[in-house]
């Protein structure tokens, strides 16, 4: 029986000393309804670089680097395969944009979080348990995908393809992988639920509308702000930590302001008609 952490509990995090036990383990098998063949596999799923005093690949220090790097090909592999059959008639780029809904950092990290399997990382990273606790803060006001809005810590992907990629190399079976993995990574992001990133959402408004969306980002070091402009008239800007989610932020709040920004629209229309400046600069 496979076991969900709910979203709203809040659960310690292993401090930096703590060691993942036997009946950890155990615990985790019993989230993935797997039971490992090499328990070592297991272990190293689990265990970050950052455990270790040195970061030198030895048999005694190891991490899941390799673990991840395989089992991020898996299931990409695995969900362009569900989707490539569930969709037939479904263009290329469609079907791209499906598989890395269902498989980028942010949904990952949702489900590592979901499942719990965070609780059981061998880290040495001091800042994580905060991390998680904003990010569980930041995925009420988007259930399903912000779509770069959020920050989603990558150590939680990170952690789940190398349980995927753990499975697999104990298995030596692509199709147990996807027995174990396809409900856990649940809930699955259909054509109707998919959503689209706000810059590729707003360069194709503004491609439909003859013009091309800049983005200045020239203040960032002293104010953290991603501005859009259109025409060179301003119509959006975020501040945030990161740079790329500023910018995302800055494309949907010119999306959120669409009437604002088709107005500029019409202002290029006039102007491409009349060859008069355009009268307001953001």
């Amino acid at each position: 029986m496979k076991l969900t952490i709910s979203l709203l509990q809040l659960t310690r995090i292993p401090s930096m000393e703590e060691m993942v036990s036997e009946s950890s383990l155990e615990e985790v098998e019993l989230i993935l309804g797997y039971k490992f063949k090499d328990k070592n596999l297991l272990l190293q799923a689990f265990t970050h670089v950052s455990f270790h005093d040195s970061d030198k690949y030895s048999e005694k220090h190891t991490s899941y680097e390799r673990l991840e790097l395989m089992g991020d090909s898996v299931l990409n592999l695995l969900m362009i395969r569900k989707l490539f059959f569930l969709y037939p008639k479904l263009s290329p780029g469609k079907l791209t944009y499906l598989r890395s809904d269902n498989t980028d950092n942010e949904k990952l990290a949702r489900v590592a979080f979901k499942q719990g399997l965070h609780r059981f990382l061998r880290h040495k990273k001091p800042h994580l348990e905060q991390s998680i606790r904003e990010f569980e803060k930041a995925m009420v006001d988007y259930p399903l995908h912000s779509h770069r809005l959020i920050r989603a810590p990558k150590i939680l992907a990170d952690v789940l393809e190398a349980a995927i990629g753990a499975v697999f190399i104990d298995s030596n079976s692509i199709e147990t992988v996807w027995k174990v993995f396809e409900d856990v990574l649940e809930p699955f992001i259909s054509l109707e639920k998919l959503g689209e990133n706000p810059v590729t959402t707003l360069l194709e408004i503004c491609q439909k509308n003859g013009c091309k969306p800049r983005y200045d980002t020239d203040s960032w070091d002293k104010d953290q702000t991603a501005k859009v402009y259109v025409n060179d008239c301003l119509v959006g800007k975020a501040t945030f930590g990161k740079k790329d989610i500023a910018i995302n932020r800055a494309a949907k709040d010119a999306l959120d302001n669409i009437d604002q920004t088709y107005l500029v629209f019409s202002m290029h229309e006039k102007d491409q008609k009349s060859s008069d400046e355009v009268l307001y600069r953001g």
